[in-house]
């Protein structure tokens, strides 16, 4: 049996790629087909495609061409694959010509003329554009802007902020065409709209943007009350719009590999988790202004509660905080959560340091992710046996909210039918226990 392999991305699929396929299966008995992944291909930069890994899995599977379909996941896994499966011809586009010699050693390598006149970033580049308008020009909105231009399908139009010298100023800088002078004009020159403001007006702004019409991308924290965030999610779902909380940590392929991997059961019964979000600020920031609910709290709670939230769940039995204070902030939270089976403890400050980093404790073993866990590339899942230990690394590119734009946009895109990275009932239950903290609920000082 002559058995031949291509690899493709196919997103969109179209004639183009079914042309591939019939002329690959055409040269042998046996056709396998190499499905790259979304983490592969963030990591080769494209950060545009429009259907997930499930769709474009089944899109070549619908063809009835691939007698088998295999996940690519990383570089080199070609070789290992002709080698794996016996492969006698590796067979790629020609628009890939000359890119894959080395494989020759291993195979006979095709090949095959592209279709002209259709390609799937031409189908993209037919698809609609979603322009954003971005309230507040902050530190976030100013690695926003840079970060949107690696997503497909979005462009900035439109800047709003108060102090206007400001909004004007950052539109020059960052060639944006509209200075809008209220909220108001923002919503005419936009699709959708990322919060970018201080997080005390985060509830303010994103109500008038989904009653507006637009849909919304809020930085961290989303709001500091439950109530707040349930009427916000309420009002998104009646009027069919995308609202998102910008927590890029949920969007980092690590993240969610790691999740996913903890999940399947691999370092057996989850029993604690600890994680530590802290850095050493200037005492006249506006993170650490009382009158703007400044502090290590608001400011940094919000990360580590999404690996405690996504790997033990929202119904912990109680919570308990202890704090060092200074001018009415905290400089340093510890949160110590109970749950039926399980514990779980975060570490955040503006004005003390610790070690940055994540474990997740099991029966059988336990991961640790180093510092900064929240935007790491890397972690290890390790055991008592040291020759068990593994080791998984990913893509973080620039600053990471591109991945997150990349989602957003394609929510919006897809009708809101891309899968939420975090849910409904996460984001209430973040905004739940900054409300408890902010309400003194057993708080200690320290």
């Amino acid at each position: 049996m002559k058995k031949v392999i291509t690899y493709g991305t196919f997103d969109l699929l179209h004639q183009g790629h079914i042309n591939l396929l019939k002329r690959a299966k055409a040269l042998g008995d046996w056709l396998i087909v190499g499905v790259t992944t979304d983490n592969f291909d963030l990591e080769r930069g494209k950060m545009n495609t429009c259907n997930n890994l499930m769709e474009r899995i089944d899109a070549v599977k619908a063809t009835g061409l691939a007698d088998q379909i295999i996940i690519e996941e990383y570089k080199g896994q070609k070789i290992d694959d002709i080698q794996r499966y016996g492969v006698d011809i590796f067979v790629i586009g020609s628009d890939w010509e000359g890119k894959f010699e080395y494989l020759e050693e291993y195979c006979q390598v095709v090949y095959l003329p592209r279709t002209e006149g259709i390609s799937s970033t031409m189908l993209r580049e037919e698809r609609p554009n979603v322009t954003i308008g971005i309230i507040g020009t902050g530190s976030i909105a100013r690695r926003f802007v840079p970060e949107a231009g690696f997503v497909e399908s979005v462009s900035i139009s439109a800047v709003y902020n108060p102090r206007e010298s400001q909004g004007k100023a950052f539109c020059e800088e960052f060639g944006i065409p509209h200075l809008a002078c209220s909220c108001e004009e923002l919503f005419e020159h936009c699709d959708a709209v990322y919060v970018a403001s201080p997080h005390y007006t985060h509830y303010d702004y994103t109500k008038k943007a989904l009653l507006a019409g637009k849909h919304v991308l809020c930085e961290t924290p989303l709001v500091l009350c439950g109530q707040q965030a349930e009427e916000l999610l309420l009002l998104a779902e009646d009027k069919k719009l995308v609202l998102m909380m910008a927590h890029k940590t949920a969007y980092c392929p690590a993240f969610i590999h790691l999740i996913s991997i903890l999940k399947s059961g691999v370092i057996g019964e989850i029993v604690e988790v600890n994680a530590s979000v802290t850095t050493l600020t200037d005492e006249h920031s506006e993170k650490l202004d009382n009158k703007r609910f400044g502090g290590s709290m608001n400011e940094n709670a919000v990360f580590p509660l999404l690996p405690i939230f996504k790997l033990l769940g929202t119904d912990f039995r109680n919570i308990n905080f202890y704090s060092k204070m200074k001018k009415g902030v905290d400089m340093y939270t510890k949160a110590v959560f109970r749950y039926d089976t399980a514990i779980a403890s975060f570490q955040v400050g503006l004005g003390v340091k610790t070690e940055g980093n994540m474990t997740i404790s099991g029966t059988k073993g336990y991961a640790y992710v180093p510092a900064p866990w929240w935007k790491t590339d890397y972690f290890e899942i390790r055991f008592e046996d040291q020759n068990q230990n593994k080791k998984f690394f990913y893509p973080f590119s620039g600053e990471g909210l591109r991945y997150e734009i990349k989602d957003f946009v394609s929510n919006i895109l897809h009708h809101g039918s891309v899968y939420s990275k975090i849910v409904p009932k996460e984001l209430i239950a973040m905004a739940e226990v900054q409300e408890m903290y902010l309400r003194g609920k057993n708080v200690f000082l320290i």
